[in-house]
């Protein structure tokens, strides 16, 4: 099994890179991706606990982009970790992250519901490797007794269109593309299903874009066969993983739930010379 979409404690998973390396290995992964949102913390870890298992690692991201106020995730696989460009980039990225955080609590506060946003965030803070982001505030809601599941926090309070809800401010996809590619790595767009918005990946291509992430645990049958075609019209490598968080409000994936087949992956791995 190929699983090329995986989170960890770096960012909003709730395993370890090394627990979720052998979580992996147990389910049958032999090719796994970590790819956290806005950090590549958890790369170093995963691909020595990887190599201890015999699993072939790739080291990757998750980016948020911004375009029209909607969220637009870019995968990035065989980046350079190392990248000092890069590293700069998501260390402006993570800063964002933390402001919008506290901006939510903000807004918690003014429904009567008070939270500590210093200790939410203090772990981006003591850790600048680690992304803030909303999960962090759900399990302080649970924490708290303010509801019942993550799940709750963010049907009540945390999404669009909720009460505590802020727009992210982030770069533009095309830059996320760009600054990928600069740290020598190929570009995927992530569940384009849940996104949306097929009417934007012509201009991403243009400007850059390598695949799209057809297999997805939230993908239906319908879903993937649209994208497995649509990257075909479009000359797109494909990408595929399960999203698997650890964490209930990310559904109920497992490692390889969803994998790419091999022969996509070879084709995307191909491009790592050219992206």
């Amino acid at each position: 099994m190929i699983d090329l979409h995986t989170h960890t404690t770096a960012s909003d998973g709730r395993r370890t890179p090394a627990d979720l390396v052998a979580y992996a290995a147990a389910a049958g992964v032999t090719v796994l991706s970590v790819t956290d949102h806005d950090t590549v913390a958890a790369c170093h870890p995963a691909s020595a606990a990887a190599a201890a298992q015999g699993m072939e690692f790739v080291p990757g991201i998750e980016i948020t982009a911004i375009r029209d106020e909607v969220d637009v995730h870019v995968l990035g696989y065989f980046i350079d970790v190392r990248s000092s460009a890069l590293l700069d980039f998501l260390g402006d990225q993570r800063r964002r992250r933390i402001d919008r955080v506290r901006q939510m609590v903000v807004r918690l506060a003014r429904h009567g519901i008070a939270l500590d946003a210093d200790a939410i965030v203090q772990p981006g803070i003591d850790d600048p490797s680690t992304s803030a982001g909303r999960p962090w505030i759900a399990r302080a809601l649970v924490a708290g007794g303010h509801v019942a599941t993550s799940d709750e926090a963010f049907d009540r309070w945390l999404e669009r269109g909720q009460p505590a809800f802020v727009a992210r401010e982030a770069a533009t996809p095309e830059e996320v593309i760009a600054r990928i590619h600069d740290a020598g790595g190929v570009a995927s767009l992530a569940h384009p299903g849940l996104l949306g918005r097929d009417e934007w990946i012509p201009a991403l291509v243009n400007a850059g874009l390598d695949a799209v992430e057809a297999h997805h645990g939230e993908h239906d049958a319908v879903q993937t066969a649209r994208y497995l075609d649509l990257a075909k019209r479009l000359g797109l490598a494909v990408s595929g993983g399960s999203d698997y968080h650890a964490d209930e409000s990310h559904g109920a994936a497992r490692p390889g739930s969803t994998s790419l087949p091999r022969e996509a992956y070879e084709k995307l791995k191909a491009l790592r010379k050219s992206a």
